[in-house]
């Protein structure tokens, strides 16, 4: 009988996870269901926000509007982004985190990457590139280099390179439909950013 491998492993682990419901003194309002993607060959890490009401109810990440719209930034179809040879996925938060008193999705639950992440990034050490979608996720990545503010981040895109035998990291805001107005606001995402990251994708992820 062979043994599984650590990313298998770990896949299993995640899938079974209650941490948020039951240890902790505001739980999770429903039943817990991580939606990640762990990959062994995937050289294209998509690290989100957290799953929202849709992609809870589905199990599939990024299976909505906003999921429609990140395939269009990264000049991709579903079959090529759902494809765990070419995208791993590992949002801040596992699984859907409710809503608040305005019906908007709640920030990723704060236990969560404490205590996956980084055991996740350790079983994809292949990764070269990582999509940091949202402040979040660039706050974790990026640390100190990260900007004031998120706009100034995704600005500095071609900060967050890297030489070449290094992790290259590029920012994004989060393709919301609640961001258009910010996305008309500084047409040089699409301009500048946009053309950067679909050259990025077709080479790590063709």
């Amino acid at each position: 009988m062979s043994l599984k491998s650590p990313l298998d492993v770990l896949t299993t682990e995640i899938a079974a996870c209650h941490l948020c419901r039951d240890k902790t003194e505001t739980p999770l309002p429903h039943a817990p269901r991580p939606v990640v993607v762990l990959s062994s060959t995937a050289k294209i890490l998509i690290a989100g926000q957290a799953p929202g009401k849709r992609v809870h109810e589905t199990g599939l990440a990024f299976n909505d509007a906003s999921g429609d719209r990140l395939r269009d930034w990264l000049g991709v179809d579903r079959a090529r982004f759902y494809d765990p040879g070419r995208f791993a996925i590992l949002p801040m938060g596992f699984c859907f985190p409710g809503y608040d008193a305005k019906g908007h999705d709640l920030p990723p639950r704060r236990e969560c990457a404490p205590h996956w992440r980084g055991r996740a990034l350790a079983v994809m050490p292949q990764i070269r590139l990582v999509v940091l979608v949202g402040a979040y996720a660039q706050t974790w990545h990026l640390g100190r280099a990260r900007q004031k503010t998120m706009t100034d981040t995704v600005k500095h895109f071609r900060d967050y390179e890297g030489s070449e035998d290094e992790v290259a990291f590029i920012p994004l805001p989060h393709p919301s439909w609640r961001n258009s107005g910010w996305l008309k606001r500084n047409p040089w995402f699409e301009a500048e950013l946009l053309p950067h990251l679909k050259k990025k994708v077709d080479h790590f992820a063709p």
